[in-house]
């Protein structure tokens, strides 16, 4: 039986400054503020009980906000007490996820305004086709050292051509 492909609903992101994140991902991702930055704690209501079957007994609290993109997907914030740094932001051997894409068809420009907000861009830009299509890629960071992609064009026009030919 072949399965429906699912759609992708949301991304969480652990930063140490709930606010500052909205802000750069609103202003400079131009994505939209669903709910504005707000605590949880660990109590009896819907969301402490959730974050307790998450998190486990102790948690305490945390801050949250929830973002969204032009096409309706959903990046929650979590900002956690005693939060740190991870030793290398961009572990990609270790299992698990290691970074999400964001579609612009102005790669440069937006790798520049990332950098300009306090982030990084980890790379030249580089395209996948080179002399023959239009497909850049390149890899940034927040100003928290979240590590994306940028994407020029869709995810499917990219790779149904076999980028790697």
């Amino acid at each position: 039986m072949t399965q429906t492909p699912r759609t992708f609903s949301h991304i969480g992101l652990s930063v140490p400054d709930l606010e500052a994140a909205v802000k750069f991902y609103a202003d400079v991702l131009g994505f939209y503020v669903v709910m504005a930055p707000s605590e949880a704690v660990e109590d009896d209501s819907a969301i402490g009980v959730m974050c307790t079957d998450v998190f486990g007994p102790g948690w305490g609290s945390l801050r949250i906000a929830h973002l969204s993109t032009a096409d309706g997907i959903g990046i929650e914030i979590f900002e956690f007490p005693g939060n740190y740094a991870p030793d290398d932001n961009l572990e990609h051997k270790r299992h698990g996820t290691f970074h999400f894409a964001v579609q612009d068809p102005d790669v440069e420009g937006l790798a520049q305004r990332i950098v300009e907000a306090g982030g990084r861009q980890r790379m030249p830009v580089r395209e996948y086709f080179p002399g023959s299509k239009p497909y850049r890629m390149v890899y940034v960071e927040d100003p928290f050292g979240i590590v994306f992609e940028l994407y020029s064009h869709s995810y499917e026009l990219t790779y149904s051509a076999g980028a790697y030919e």
